[in-house]
C-alpha cells in the first residue's frame, strides 16, 4: 500500500518514502479504517491524525512532515489517496531489468577519435551491469525483509494476545522492570525462565521473565488464557503479563513462603522439618486445586507438571497450584487427549510412553508428591545408595514386606508420633500411583478421603513403575517393553 500527496493551492508539500514492502491494508490506522481498506488519511481530522504504532514500524517511511519525527500528521492543505501496489520482488524485478541510459561521449575537433567499442564486449557489460544490480538489490531487500518479518511476527503476536478474551492486566516492559528494580531479587529459576520479586502498586509481585528459547508462544499463551481466566484459593492468581516486541513476562501474587521443595527437600530447609497436620493442610490443598481443575472448570483442565518446585506457599502455608504452561485444555465428551510429551522426570506416569494422556496423569504425579512430602526426599535422588535411588520403586518394595513405617521422614519426631495416619495417607497416595490410569480415584475422590467422608480403595495393585507389559488404561493394545525411566523420556525443566 502507499500514499500519494495531493497538493492543493496553498498547501504544503509532504515527504515521499518508500513503499511499504508487506500488505498491511488489514492494519489500517483506526483514524481512516474503512471496510476493505484505508480512507483518506485526513477526513475527520484537523491537521493531526497519528497513525497507530503497529502501522508506523510496518511503514515507517511513509509521508510525513519534514521536521516531525514523532508522530504522523495531515499538513494543512494537503490531501491523501490510497494506492495499492504490485508485490515488492515484481517491482525490484522491473527495475532490475529496465534498460540502463547509454553514457553520451563528447569528443573535440583536437581530440583523436576513439576506437570502436566491440559489440559483444557492450553487450557483455551491459549483461553484467543489469545481473549486479539485481543480486544487490535481491540481497538488500532480503536483509530488510528480514528484519520487517521479525517485526512484523512481534507485533502479531502482541497484537493477538491484545484480542484474547478475558485476560488479565496487560504490563508495559517498562512497568515490570520498574516493579522488579531492573530484575535484581531473583526468587528462583527454572528451564522456562527465571522468576524476581517486585512491588506494584503497594502489593508483592512474583514475575516470570520467559526465556525466549525456553517457554514458546504456545506455552505462554496457554498459562495468560487458562490460569487467567479461571480463579480458586489454590491456584496462584496471575495478576498480568507483558507480551511486547520479544519481551515475555508473567505476573503472578507473590508467595512469601516460596515453593513446596524448600519445605519438604531437608538440604533446602534451615527452618526444620514441617510437623504432620502442615503436611497434611498442603497435600489437602494441592487436591483441592486439582480437583477444580479436572471436574469444576467448564473444560477439564490437565496441569500436566504437578510437581513440588510448581506448588507456592503463603505466610500461614496455604498451598497454590501455579506454573501452567504445559495445560492441557480436555473437552468433557472426548476421553482422552493426544498430545506431546511433556513435563519433568519423577513426576510422569507411565502413559507417557503412549503419548494418549487425560487428567489422570496429573493423579500419578501427585501420587509421587504425596509420598515427598511424607518421606522427605525426592522420588529420583541419586545421591542415594543404588537400591533407593527411586523413591516409588522403594514403596512397591515397602508394602509387599509390610515395612511402609521406614518410609516416613525420620528427620520429624511429630511424623513418628503419627505413624498410623502417615500410613493411610501412604495408602491414598497407591490408589493415585496404579499403572492403570482407570483405577486411579478422581480427585474429588481424594478430597473425600482426605476429609474424612470417604475411604480410600483397598483393593489395589501394588505394582506403581511399569516395568514389563502394562496396560495402562487407554483405548487400544499398547505393549511395552522395559521403558526407561522418567528421566530418560523428558528433559528436565
Amino acid at each position: 500500500m502507499d500514499f500519494l500527496p495531493v497538493p492543493v493551492q496553498g498547501g504544503k508539500e509532504c515527504r515521499k518514502g518508500p513503499r511499504c514492502v508487506v500488505d498491511i491494508t488489514s492494519q489500517c490506522p483506526k483514524e481512516i479504517k474503512v471496510p476493505g481498506g484505508c480512507n483518506n488519511t485526513c477526513t475527520g481530522c484537523s491537521g493531526n491524525c497519528t497513525y497507530s504504532s503497529f502501522f508506523k514500524r510496518m511503514c515507517p517511511d511513509v509521508y510525513t512532515l519534514p521536521n516531525d519525527l514523532a508522530k504522523y500528521v495531515c499538513p494543512v492543505g494537503t490531501n491523501y489517496q490510497v494506492i495499492f501496489c504490485p508485490p515488492m520482488n515484481l517491482a525490484i524485478s522491473r527495475q532490475a531489468m529496465s534498460p540502463l541510459p547509454t553514457p553520451t561521449l563528447k569528443t573535440t575537433p583536437s581530440s583523436p577519435p576513439l576506437a570502436p567499442i566491440e559489440p559483444r564486449t557492450k553487450v557483455t557489460s551491459t549483461i553484467l551491469a543489469i545481473v549486479g544490480s539485481f543480486i544487490l538489490l535481491t540481497m538488500l531487500f532480503h536483509v530488510y525483509t528480514q528484519r520487517v518479518g521479525r517485526k512484523h511476527q512481534d507485533m502479531e503476536e502482541e497484537e493477538e494476545f491484545g484480542e484474547l478474551q478475558g485476560t488479565p492486566m496487560r504490563f508495559t516492559f517498562q512497568q515490570l522492570k520498574q516493579a522488579t528494580e531492573q530484575f535484581t531479587d531473583k526468587l528462583g529459576e527454572g528451564g522456562f525462565g527465571s522468576v524476581f520479586k517486585g512491588q506494584f502498586q503497594g502489593d508483592g509481585i512474583a514475575v516470570k521473565r520467559l526465556d525466549r528459547a525456553g517457554q514458546g508462544k504456545r506455552e505462554f499463551s496457554a498459562e495468560v488464557q487458562t490460569i487467567g481466566s479461571i480463579h480458586h484459593i489454590n491456584l496462584v492468581r496471575l495478576v498480568g503479563f507483558c507480551a511486547e516486541k520479544s519481551h515475555r513476562l508473567l505476573v503472578y501474587e507473590y508467595m512469601p513462603k516460596g515453593s513446596l521443595d524448600r519445605w519438604i527437600y531437608h538440604r533446602h530447609n534451615n527452618n526444620g522439618p514441617l510437623d504432620w497436620s502442615t503436611r497434611c493442610k498442603i497435600i489437602t490443598h494441592i487436591a483441592k486445586g486439582l480437583s477444580y481443575l479436572h471436574e469444576e472448570c467448564t473444560k477439564r483442565i490437565a496441569h500436566l507438571d504437578v510437581k513440588p518446585q510448581n506448588i507456592l506457599l503463603d505466610d500461614n502455608f496455604n498451598a497454590k497450584l501455579s506454573d501452567f504452561g504445559l495445560c492441557k485444555l480436555i473437552d468433557r465428551d472426548i476421553s482422552q487427549v493426544v498430545t506431546r510429551m511433556r513435563g519433568t522426570p519423577g513426576y510422569l506416569a507411565p502413559e507417557w510412553l503412549t503419548s494418549q494422556i487425560t487428567e489422570k496423569a496429573d493423579i500419578y504425579s501427585f501420587g509421587v508428591v504425596v509420598m515427598e512430602v511424607i518421606s522427605g526426599r525426592k522420588n529420583i535422588d541419586t545421591s542415594r545408595s543404588e537400591e533407593s535411588i527411586h523413591l516409588i520403586t522403594l514403596l512397591e518394595e515397602k508394602v509387599k514386606h509390610n515395612n511402609l513405617v521406614d518410609l516416613i521422614d525420620k528427620n520429624s519426631n511429630d511424623m513418628q508420633a503419627h505413624e498410623q495416619d502417615v500410613i493411610q495417607m501412604m495408602k491414598l497416595a497407591m490408589w493415585c500411583l496404579q499403572i492403570d490410569c482407570k483405577r486411579r480415584p478422581k480427585m474429588s475422590e481424594v478430597v473425600k478421603v482426605l476429609e474424612g467422608t470417604m475411604n480410600a480403595e483397598s483393593n489395589i495393585d501394588h505394582n506403581f513403575v511399569a516395568t514389563n507389559q502394562a496396560t495402562f488404561g487407554i483405548a487400544g493394545n499398547v505393549a511395552s517393553s522395559v521403558p526407561p525411566l522418567a528421566s530418560h523420556v523428558s528433559g528436565p525443566r
